[in-house]
């Protein structure tokens, strides 16, 4: 969705265009992933019905190009490790169905650090980059549990280190308040997508222009 919001208002045409494929290309994901959930026992909707949980830094439209920069190469690059650590893991459904997903999002890091080498985006990394850190978590949680088991190939650190390579950032400049982390929003502050954006995303403001049933 915040991709989208971008499809017409990039400093370029080709920028425009990349900004609305990257948007598909997510949203194929996404519906892989969710698929995915059902092989793995999930009921259907179960994921819906916990609601929308997101980093921080989607809960409001962007305002500068530099933010969909920085959500680019950094925000995305932290969830195509964990999408790589799970396609390498020892889960079958996911090692089949995610390497595809792979192959589109190296397109997605190549765009983001091709902008990040453009312009200056460093304040808007630096947020994106703490956050990726706080979506991770916190050493010794889920993540590094499920590591443990095998069904991740990455654990904590070795996400963080990889990300720290892949975007130039210090793994050191980030400090989180672990205390107020919730491992189900994996976010340390409250709060959520904003109003207008999550009636999108549930299909209500479509509803509104539907014609009255008789």
């Amino acid at each position: 969705m915040r991709y989208a919001e971008w499809c017409t208002a990039a400093p370029t045409l080709e920028a425009d265009i990349a900004a609305a494929a990257m948007g598909l290309d997510d949203i194929g994901h996404s519906r892989v992933l969710y698929g995915s959930l059902r092989e793995l026992g999930e009921a259907d909707g179960a994921a819906a019905e916990a609601g929308y949980t997101n980093v921080p830094y989607l809960d409001r439209p962007w305002t500068a190009w530099s933010q969909f920069v920085a959500a680019n190469a950094v925000l995305d690059g932290a969830f195509t490790l964990m999408i790589e650590s799970l396609a390498n893991g020892s889960v079958e459904v996911l090692r089949s169905r995610l390497k595809k997903m792979l192959q589109e999002e190296a397109y997605h890091a190549l765009h983001g650090r091709s902008w990040m080498g453009e312009m200056d985006a460093t304040a808007a990394a630096m947020e994106a980059w703490s956050q990726a850190i706080e979506w991770f978590g916190p050493e010794g949680n889920d993540i590094d549990q499920l590591h443990d088991m095998g069904q991740l190939a990455f654990g904590i650190r070795d996400l963080c280190h990889r990300l720290a390579e892949q975007v130039g950032l210090p793994e050191q400049m980030v400090k989180v308040n672990w205390k107020a982390w919730d491992p189900v929003s994996r976010r340390t502050s409250a709060g959520g997508i904003d109003p207008e954006t999550l009636e999108m995303l549930q299909g209500l403001a479509e509803k509104k222009y539907m014609p009255a049933s008789g």
